[in-house]
């Protein structure tokens, strides 16, 4: 007779940040003993791990992503494990193709948006907006606060 043992997403979430809170302690015990090996070493490697190339959650790339936002000074909250995780898993597209319904009804506005937006050029053009990371929800702007 096999058990079967389901997870919520949450319960999940709080094991991959337990499991990031015993690779953090390693890494600040290397660190310590071998000043310079997070900075030189470590976070190089780590970002190629995260792969944040890529805009979409994988679940292969979302420890490593966890891991590396857990460098800086606000490592990632549970909510945002869970969100990444559910993201990774594919249970909230059905969310996301659901948002663009309203669109369509706004899109007569739409039109005299962007008609409006071709005058602004004549003086100096926006400035551009920083840019987000690849993973789209992971805030790394305090990375190099370290």
């Amino acid at each position: 007779m096999t058990s079967q043992t389901h997870l919520s997403t949450q319960q999940l979430a709080e094991l991959l940040a337990g499991i990031v809170r015993s690779q953090q302690a390693v890494i600040d015990a290397v660190d310590r003993a071998n000043p310079g090996f997070r900075n030189t070493y470590l976070l190089p490697t780590l970002t190629v791990a995260a792969n944040q190339r890529l805009a979409e959650v994988r679940l292969l790339d979302l420890p490593s992503r966890i891991l590396l936002r857990s460098q800086g000074r606000n490592p990632m909250d549970l909510p945002t494990v869970e969100k990444g995780l559910q993201e990774a898993l594919g249970l909230t597209t059905a969310v996301s193709l659901a948002a663009p319904s309203p669109a369509p009804a706004a899109s007569p506005a739409a039109p005299v948006v962007r008609a409006a937006a071709p005058a602004a050029p004549t003086s100096a053009p926006a400035p551009t907006p920083p840019s987000t990371p690849a993973a789209g929800e992971d805030d790394l702007s305090n990375f190099f606060d370290t």
